[in-house]
């Protein structure tokens, strides 16, 4: 079990590379699914097409995160928080984390082969947004549209590297914004609130998600106001990471309001 192949191919190096301690990005990308499969399912959503979801979620993060570091890997080395990560540290090379990343996507297309021939047909866009999201940080003022598009991660995120990021000349949503970051955040929220709104009355949810809708909304505007002065890398982080909390609020709020309609 000391190694899969290789001092860099060993199981420490490939946990840090898929971040297998730090699950936030999994579950940010994991509550939205849920939401989704409650609302389809009346509040029963089918347990193996859930089942098959969820291992989904942590193998498509993981070969997000993989083919991030691939593309990264130099940069990486120029930021404080990223240059430990085994790529850009020299602990793994990139073969190794290309076999990683080609074995994900193989656990993953096993998965898809699973669901129905339309979600079959979209997969592949699924996977192109995952890859390309690392070169449009170097090419698009706002990389971040291509990164919720795949994961839903947002601008908050991108205030811990704003410094780095200004410095290694990589673009972001927290440098285009500039102090204007807490108005594109607050707006981006409200949006989704009041989205979430909408389905929640298309759908017939009843009181209990509009409860946990106002709630989330609060902490939203919280967090907006929070990030109208400067904060600290990980200050960013600690607000990034209370979207999970954001999302399991949510879906229970969808759960309940499907069971009582």
């Amino acid at each position: 079990m000391a190694a899969l192949g290789g001092p860099s191919l060993s199981w420490s190096n490939v946990a840090d590379l898929i971040r297998l301690r730090n699950q936030t990005g999994s579950l940010l990308l994991l509550f939205p699914t849920l939401w989704a499969l409650v609302l389809a399912g009346d509040g029963h959503p089918p347990l193996p097409l859930t089942a098959i979801f969820v291992a989904g979620v942590f193998v498509m993060r993981s070969a997000g995160v993989t083919i991030n570091d691939l593309w990264d890997r130099d940069l990486d080395r120029r930021v404080h928080r990223t240059r430990e990560r085994p790529l850009a540290s020299g602990r793994m090379q990139p073969g190794a984390a290309v076999a990683v990343f080609l074995a994900l996507i193989g656990i993953a297309a096993s998965l898809v082969f699973l669901l129905n021939p339309f979600t079959i047909a979209l997969s592949p866009i699924a996977l192109l947004l995952a890859v390309l999201y690392p070169l449009a940080k170097r090419v698009l003022p706002l990389p971040q549209a291509i990164l919720g598009a795949a994961f839903g991660y947002d601008t908050i995120y991108s205030l811990q590297d704003l410094d780095d990021d200004q410095r290694i000349d990589v673009h972001s949503a927290a440098l285009l914004f500039g102090t204007w970051a807490w108005v594109a955040v607050g707006s981006a929220l409200s949006s989704m609130v009041a989205v979430l709104g909408l389905v929640g009355l298309a759908t017939g949810l009843a009181w209990p998600f509009y409860v946990t809708l106002l709630l989330t909304g609060v902490l939203f505007a919280w967090q907006a106001r929070r990030i109208k002065h400067p904060v600290a890398p990980a200050q960013a982080f600690a607000l990034f990471k209370q979207h999970v909390w954001a999302g399991a609020l949510i879906l229970l709020g969808i759960w309940s309001g499907a069971l009582l309609r």
